[in-house]
């Protein structure tokens, strides 16, 4: 039995030769799928606001409250977007809007019971990360189980891993100070894998975040998956500098194939590691040979947008883009169906 990675020989490969950190990472992806392979899904991510109090750094997106630019979506202009999304061959709507501090959990229950409701099984629901589950709990003075079992009886399935960044307390307190803790961050999704959510994982890097830093967190990771095994994949993607308040420049794709890579190898418990097209453009397929097996085509996300990611509208073009690196992409469907609950 080969010897699991830990900091120090996870900084010592990556600070190897490149082409072997590939050949591992490409080598470990293969145990999960074939070679020249890929699967994908087409998705949205409907922000159903943009106010928001958690003032992070690192958002163009949101504003406060009051702000003439602020808004919540009705029901009708939501149902335009999913009606889109399906007509485009969509089978994911990811769900999100940061901390509105006058919504409710009564707010949050009525949308996904609507949607569920109208769209069935049709499409699946990635709800709010479990920060903004938090805050609502906190907000609607109930505790996160009872916000998370309400959500969960009006058609949530799923907590997606947004609202991770990077898991090192250093780091959060300096981006997102009112985003809570790690150890808030993962009890938070400990809890909901438990109550029988999927779940997934994530990491945003280029903050100026070290190696360390990038270790830690996907220590954090694999230590709950673990525990609980209730992360079906993992989505590595990039910081987004424009219109945000902390700058900085973006990280170049070379240093994101090896951050794919070491996730890969790290990750030796969670079976996906996703390719983010989103951050990565028209270099995304190259991660496929890094060590991800599987990527999203995602038809809106105005939080990225907005910092200065661009979406490729054509679907077409972007699995072209997939066969022209010798990956054939297969279409799959989201798990349709929750995780068993585990208590």
């Amino acid at each position: 039995m080969s010897t699991r990675l830990n900091s120090s020989s996870g900084l010592t490969l990556l600070k190897g030769d490149s082409e072997e950190l590939r050949s591992q990472a490409h080598r470990k992806r293969c145990e999960y799928l074939q070679e020249g392979a890929a699967t994908y899904l087409i998705m949205r991510i409907v922000s159903y606001t943009n106010i928001c109090v958690a003032d992070c750094s690192y958002c163009a997106f949101y504003r406060k409250p009051n702000d003439p630019e602020g808004y919540v979506l009705s029901n009708e202009a939501i149902f335009k977007k999913l009606d889109d999304l399906i007509a485009a061959g969509g089978s994911l709507v990811a769900m999100e809007g940061g901390f509105h501090p006058k919504l409710k959990i009564d707010h949050y229950e009525n949308l996904f019971r609507t949607v569920r409701t109208r769209y069935g099984n049709t499409l699946e629901i990635y709800g709010p990360t479990i920060v903004e589950v938090i805050f609502i709990a906190r907000s609607s003075r109930i505790s996160l189980e009872e916000a998370l079992l309400r959500l969960q009886k009006a058609g949530l399935s799923w907590i997606p891993g947004g609202g991770a960044e990077i898991l090192t307390n250093r780091w959060r307190h300096k981006l997102s100070p009112r985003k809570y803790s790690v150890e808030e961050y993962l009890d938070g999704m400990e809890l909901a894998q438990r109550l029988g959510f999927g779940t997934t994982a994530t990491m945003v890097i280029g903050f100026g975040e070290s190696w360390e830093d990038r270790l830690e967190h996907l220590e954090h990771i694999r230590n709950l998956q673990d525990k609980t095994g209730g992360f079906s994949s993992f989505l590595l993607w990039t910081y987004q500098s424009d219109n945000t308040a902390l700058g900085g420049e973006r990280i170049d794709n070379q240093e994101y194939l090896k951050s794919v890579a070491i996730s890969r190898l790290y990750l030796d418990n969670i079976p996906i590691i996703r390719a983010s097209f989103l951050t990565q453009g028209n270099r995304g397929p190259l991660a496929l040979k890094w060590g991800a097996s599987d990527f999203d085509i995602v038809l809106e996300d105005q939080v990225t947008q907005l910092a200065g990611a661009t979406i490729e509208p054509n679907i077409k073009r972007v699995l072209e883009q997939v066969k022209e690196a010798k990956i054939e992409p297969l279409q799959r469907q989201p798990f349709l169906q929750p995780f068993r609950a585990l208590v």
